[in-house]
């Protein structure tokens, strides 16, 4: 279970991503390769990291597949190439919730905070499309920076809230 979800507000950030398309049955290969191939691209551009290495996913359907992106925040916008995209993460109000432990356990930490969210009458800013559900901008923040023991992760789940 995520720890104690709430809502803050987030400033917009800078960020760089190498973009993916998963399913739910290889979202383990993506993630650990494209953060290092990420940050050697980053050091090569002379952009600086500012935080943890995030995924956020752009387009969910879990039952076919996640338009998702590996990214980290960066101290000032750089220009991408045919491999880095690079964008701003929306400002804004955000549900948010820990998680402790392997990746493989967010499935239920997720539903959690999702569940929370709508007993407390909260609107995600998410829309439906044919591909899946859209998202303005929905985060898995690893805090700890991946240690070697996944089951030592800690994962902060953000999620954007719409406007009110």
């Amino acid at each position: 279970m995520p720890d104690h979800p709430t809502v803050v507000e987030r400033t917009a950030q800078p960020y760089a991503a190498i973009a993916a398309v998963v399913t739910m049955q290889n979202i383990g290969e993506v993630l650990p390769p494209l953060h290092p191939k990420l940050a050697a691209w980053l050091d090569r551009a002379g952009a600086s990291i500012v935080g943890e290495p995030f995924f956020k996913y752009n387009v969910i359907d879990m039952e076919r597949a996640m338009e998702v992106e590996v990214g980290f925040p960066i101290a000032r916008a750089v220009d991408g190439d045919d491999s880095v995209v690079t964008n701003v993460l929306p400002a804004g109000r955000y549900a948010t919730a820990y998680h402790h432990g392997h990746p493989a356990d967010l499935v239920p930490a997720v539903a959690a905070l999702l569940q929370w969210a709508d007993d407390e009458g909260l609107v995600w800013d998410m829309h439906p499309t044919p591909k899946g559900d859209a998202w303005g901008c929905r985060l898995e923040i690893y805090e700890t920076n991946p240690p070697a023991d996944m089951n030592d992760w800690k994962t902060q789940l953000a999620f954007r809230l719409a406007d009110t």
